[in-house]
């Protein structure tokens, strides 16, 4: 499907791209389908579509352990078994503890994938677009810096990538969530609707609508143009969809880009430095390690795309110094690895819905309700700013609702044989202010296996998101026990930066370059030939899931970028 590397003499190419997540997906299908020769480098190992996803057709009882960790992982990998994302199944995905080495100042929880399409085989695919109240939060609030742009900037974009990638979901006529180009929305459940009209009646300007998600409710021309299908409504996907009915690297942006011949994919490609030639006063290449051989090595282009998910990115940025850049490359500002944000979550409220056991659903959807932020909006005002969306949904409860009892004969069979009663829950997920002092940064002395820097964090929920997530927790309570919903319990688990794995903000777009590390389309400001367009990009966070915004920008820019180079302006 892709150039064989060991074939190609000349290691000069029109560009590169460092990733190959969502980001680095998408620069690699507009850049090559736009007619340049694109190298694509990925730190993590192979993964083909369908045949590589080992447990995604298997039962439960086909895995060893049922999908869970045994003592001996947990102990050999701290930090990746610290949450839900590590588990048997998923094991190969994330890179071992022993590899992803960092350091925290204060705790930080960073996932990291070790495979090519990154976090897009695992993602959960809940996509929407920020609004103009999320462009301009940081000029009304005067925090931070200002976005150099706003949504009409990226309205056009947002459609572009949404066609093609499918989205699901119901329209809404929200100012502060913007509607997308959406397939069918999937239906939501008979408690779903009932606790959605209760709702929506007791507290006016509020509404629970069903989640805006990349899953195909059906297959359109531009989906089944790549060989994608519907949903199976399996609830596997964390595992990667041999379907291709959710949008991954695999499914949707590499067939294109490789049908151009023009693609070459180098996977165990540790991208270490970027080079930058003081003379032409810009990037001239890329310097790797290959994971496997250890052997170093060095590719060259025009432009280079860094879409390395926010934390590699920046870990590679700062780590290109020279001369010009002793602080790392384009880091004339001294913000890069600063302003480090994620969206702050596990928190909310669940209880029973009394009734409706004479209905059930079908499959099993992948995907949940969503609320709507409504805090600090119109004329709502609270004592803290921004504000935070509800995910969840409702469910029947299986067999393990009587894990615990020491019950046993056939009518205790019988029973467990039969659905429990419904429940409905909402978890909160909160917007997180962009810090200068949430950092992270590079330790010059302790050094990975590949002969990296070792990333240091320093970054902490502060007052604001803590008074935000009284009213996350109360709302939720208030919500559910107005619409109905019986033994309501709200919860607060705790929230750590990184464990949402929605991080954003560490080479932030601004105007002006003695503040910001890239500009409005999301070039460097002091090197024209190198782009940043994953979530290092965000200049705030907004409360919503962030990828489809870096499809979008990333769209943009290369479609940008191109049009200079034929300018030769870079």
């Amino acid at each position: 499907m892709y150039l064989n590397i060991d074939s190609i003499k000349d290691q000069t190419y029109d560009a590169i791209v460092i990733g190959s997540g969502i980001s680095g997906g998408w620069a690699s299908k507009e850049l090559t389908e736009k007619g340049l020769r694109v190298l694509m480098l990925e730190k993590g190992h192979q993964l083909e579509h369908v045949t590589g996803y080992e447990y995604a057709t298997k039962d439960p009882w086909e895995t060893k352990y049922n999908g869970r960790l045994t003592e001996a992982q947990k102990e050999s990998h701290p930090k990746l078994a610290r949450d839900y994302p590590y588990n048997e199944m998923t094991q190969n995905y994330w890179m071992n503890d022993s590899d992803s080495l960092y350091k925290e100042v204060k705790r930080f929880d960073w996932y990291r994938p070790n495979i090519v399409g990154g976090k897009s085989i695992m993602w959960g695919r809940q996509s929407y677009r920020l609004s103009d109240i999320d462009f301009g939060a940081n000029e009304k609030d005067g925090i931070a810096v200002d976005w150099p742009i706003r949504y009409k900037d990226v309205a056009p974009w947002y459609s572009y990538v949404e066609k093609f990638v499918g989205i699901s979901g119901e329209k809404l006529n929200l100012p502060q969530l913007p509607d997308s180009e959406f397939l069918p929305p999937m239906e939501m459940y008979c408690v779903e609707k009932e606790v959605r009209k209760r709702i929506e009646k007791n507290f006016p300007g509020r509404t629970m609508t069903i989640g805006r998600v990349a899953n195909l409710s059906k297959a359109g021309q531009a989906q089944l143009g790549v060989g994608r299908a519907p949903c199976q409504y399996r609830n596997k996907c964390s595992l990667g969809c041999p379907y291709g009915a959710y949008f991954s690297t695999q499914s949707c942006t590499l067939p294109p880009a490789a049908k151009t011949g023009r693609l070459t994919l180098r996977p165990d490609s540790v991208v270490t430095e970027v080079m930058y030639d003081e003379n032409k006063k810009k990037a001239t290449g890329v310097r790797i390690i290959d994971a496997v051989t250890m052997q170093p090595k060095e590719y060259y282009a025009n432009i280079i795309f860094v879409c390395g998910s926010t934390l590699g990115s920046t870990t590679v940025l700062l780590n290109s110094k020279s001369d010009r850049f002793p602080n790392g490359l384009g880091n004339d500002s001294g913000e890069l690895g600063h302003n480090l944000m994620d969206h702050h979550f596990r928190i909310g409220a669940s209880g029973e819905w009394e009734g409706d056991l004479d209905k059930y659903y079908i499959g099993r959807r992948a995907n949940g309700i969503y609320v709507p932020r409504y805090r600090n909006i119109g004329t709502d005002k609270r004592d803290y700013i921004r504000g935070f969306g509800y995910q969840g949904g409702g469910s029947r409860q299986g067999w393990q609702r009587n894990i615990a009892e020491m019950s046993f004969g056939a009518d205790y069979k019988e029973e467990l044989t039969k659905p429990g009663p419904w429940t409905m829950g909402l978890g909160g997920f909160g917007e997180t202010l962009p810090y200068h002092e949430n950092r992270m940064y590079l330790d010059k002395n302790d050094k990975d296996k590949w002969g990296m820097p070792l990333a240091v964090f320093d970054a902490e929920l502060k007052e604001n998101e803590k008074k935000m997530r009284i009213d996350m927790m109360n709302d939720a309570k208030e919500m559910l026990e107005s619409a109905g919903v019986k033994n309501v319990k709200a919860y607060d688990r705790g929230s750590f930066l990184g464990m949402a794995i929605h991080e954003m903000g560490t080479a932030r777009m601004g105007r002006d370059p003695k503040t910001s590390v890239v500009n409005a389309n999301n070039q460097l400001h002091a090197v024209k030939n190198v782009f940043v367009t994953d979530g290092s990009c965000m200049t705030s966070a907004s409360c919503v899931n962030p990828s489809l915004t870096y499809m979008a920008l990333t769209a943009r820019a290369a479609d940008f970028a191109v049009k200079e180079m034929k300018r030769k302006s870079i």
